[in-house]
């Protein structure tokens, strides 16, 4: 069982793990060993309420494919269990990510005293530019 939050969990039968050869450093190892972990979460099918699928279905993140299904590779360790493990917690982060529910932003106006200071410091600052320029003599 994957814990979501306190009362929602995703049981292992509906979590696809895989384990692959991974790519980059190992020595010897990386060719005979398969380490990297392939996890695979179908959203559509799985028992997640249906607030979290319609929000995960939204989002733009690659690691979501058209038909819904998230995929996760880990292959950061030399060790099978601890890139199990690092699948497990992004696959959590993820679905936790759009539990939050984003406060919609009011917009403001700038109030009066501001937009009035702001004019005054431009016109000063326009004065003091103005005063840097050649000085004309009495010649």
């Amino acid at each position: 069982m994957l814990a979501i939050s306190a009362n929602i969990a995703i049981p292992d039968r509906e979590i696809e793990i895989g384990a692959i050869r991974a790519q980059g450093s190992g020595g010897q190892n990386v060719n005979k060993v398969s380490t990297a972990i392939h996890l695979r979460f179908d959203i559509k099918a799985s028992s997640l309420p249906d607030f979290y699928k319609e929000r995960l279905l939204q989002l733009s993140d690659q690691r979501i494919t058209k038909d819904g299904v998230i995929v996760i590779k880990a292959q950061e360790s030399r060790s099978q269990e601890a890139n199990r493990e690092e699948a497990l917690t992004r696959l959590q982060e993820l679905i936790k990510s759009v539990a939050i529910v984003r406060k919609k932003r009011r917009p403001t106006k700038p109030t009066a005293g501001s937009r009035k200071k702001r004019l005054d410091e431009k016109s000063r600052r326009g004065t003091v530019k103005s005063l840097r320029g050649k000085v004309v003599g009495d010649t």
